[in-house]
């Protein structure tokens, strides 16, 4: 059998090894200003909003729920948080309207206060909606994140917070994304703010 048609489970291993190479020499610092972030954010009633595009918007998706609920497990008890990538009937109109790449920067600038979060979430950090996000969230006081794999991409200099994971695998990539909410989801389960 050659080299590019290995077993599954030396494939899945192979992964496994890859996924776990990264965690091992990964910076934490980003990831625990981001928890601390989103802790005030929650603890002053602020706004958090996820974007993304792919994978990556399903990750924001199933974020958003996460904070929204998971992190309280109590009606009202939750964070103040939205999904830009949730409304198919908003992207549509806005991609129809004014263009994808202004698909999250048009909600933004309607939703969005100063003081609130944005956290995109992207491979390359170069597509061009991420982008005009990061703009629009600098142009409102709304501070940012980004959390990033391959290079980071334009996205990196951008953000207020990059977070980056240096590693060319657009599935580690997504993968990340959510290891880092949950990271932040579950120290926020046990670190509340007095209020809640």
């Amino acid at each position: 059998m050659s080299e590019n048609n290995k077993l599954p489970t030396a494939f899945f291993s192979d992964y496994a090894s890859r996924l776990q190479g990264v965690l091992a020499s990964a910076d934490w610092s980003g990831v625990a200003q981001l928890a601390e972030d989103m802790r005030d954010c929650w603890a002053n009633g602020r706004q958090v909003f996820f974007c993304g595009n792919g994978g990556s918007a399903g990750n924001a998706i199933h974020l958003a729920n996460d904070y929204l609920y998971g992190i309280a497990k109590r009606t009202g008890g939750g964070m103040r948080v939205l999904s830009l990538a949730a409304n198919a009937a908003v992207i549509t109109c806005l991609a129809n309207d004014v263009g994808y790449d202004s698909i999250y920067s048009e909600q933004l600038a309607v939703q969005g206060q100063k003081g609130d979060l944005l956290i995109v979430l992207s491979g390359s950090g170069n597509s061009p909606n991420i982008l005009k996000a990061l703009e629009q969230a600098r142009a409102m006081g709304v501070r940012s994140c980004a959390i990033l794999g391959y290079s980071g991409g334009k996205a990196k200099a951008m953000a207020d917070l990059p977070i980056h994971f240096d590693v060319n695998d657009m599935q580690i990539s997504e993968d990340l994304q959510v290891i880092v909410g949950h990271m932040i989801m579950q120290w926020l389960c046990e670190n509340k703010p007095e209020a809640q």
